[in-house]
């Protein structure tokens, strides 16, 4: 019977009110980051008509992509852990720092957030289509999704260092960097992969864009390389930081 207990304690320690808080957070905040970001390809087109050639249109978004990454983990992090990305969730559960069901709650939050900017943008932006990440025609779909795999463990890794309680309270220079270090991988990547590192923006604007072709590179990639970077920081640079001590969802939802 403990078995089921615990998965029954797991489920009720995921629909607290402070559960409930951290959704909601993480639903406005991942609304935000995909409103700004998937706004902001939109914005290049307008202006840039012939967007996909002109190195401006890549800096806009990396520009966009780290501007609104800090902003919205400024805003969340002492309410939901600040995820704002389905990858970074999945590697709290694998390294054991959420239970599965939170994970799960948050992941319905992040995606119905990240269909709901791109609904919105559909609506408001008159006779212009939803952008959607997209792979050049030099990179293949394994070869894409190993890319986003990388970014999306460089930019884990540095969410991991920037919430390790040993470096003091989580401040704004933490959440820059990760905003830097998102921006720094949209130019690094974009004109190959998108440089997305977020399972829900991808979802999000292929959803409105009604077109699902190589989703799975912007999947399979993020969440392998993601709860690999969890597992190397967790286990083997920093072995003896317990699980339960990194700030976050443990002190927002109340896990």
């Amino acid at each position: 019977m403990a078995p089921s207990f615990t998965v029954t304690s797991r489920f009720h320690d995921s629909i607290t009110r402070n559960a409930l808080r951290s959704y909601l957070s993480e639903f406005i905040s991942t609304f935000f980051f995909v409103f700004v970001v998937i706004g902001s390809g939109m914005s290049s087109r307008k202006l840039m008509p012939d967007a996909s050639l002109n190195p401006s249109n890549l800096v806009v978004l990396a520009i966009a992509n780290a501007f609104a990454l800090s902003s919205v983990l400024y805003s969340a992090w002492d309410i939901s852990g600040g995820h704002v990305n389905p990858a970074v969730t999945f590697a709290m559960a694998v390294g054991g720092h959420i239970s599965v069901p939170t994970a799960l709650f948050y992941w319905v939050s992040q995606l119905i957030a990240s269909v709901m900017a791109c609904l919105v943008l559909r609506v408001i932006v008159v006779g212009m289509h939803v952008p959607t990440y997209t792979i050049a025609e030099e990179m293949t779909g394994f070869g894409a999704s190993v890319l986003e795999g990388i970014l999306t463990f460089i930019l884990v890794y540095t969410v991991y260092a920037a919430r390790d309680p040993r470096r003091g309270p989580m401040s704004s220079t933490g959440t820059l960097a990760v905003g830097l270090i998102a921006g720094a991988n949209v130019l690094a990547a974009g004109p190959f992969s998108g440089g997305s590192m977020n399972p829900a923006c991808a979802f999000g604007s292929a959803a409105i864009a009604g077109s699902f072709r190589n989703q799975a590179v912007y999947w399979v990639g993020p969440l392998i390389g993601a709860s690999l970077a969890g597992l190397l920081y967790d286990n083997a640079l920093f072995p003896s930081l317990p699980t339960d001590s990194i700030r976050g969802v443990s002190e927002g939802a109340g896990v």
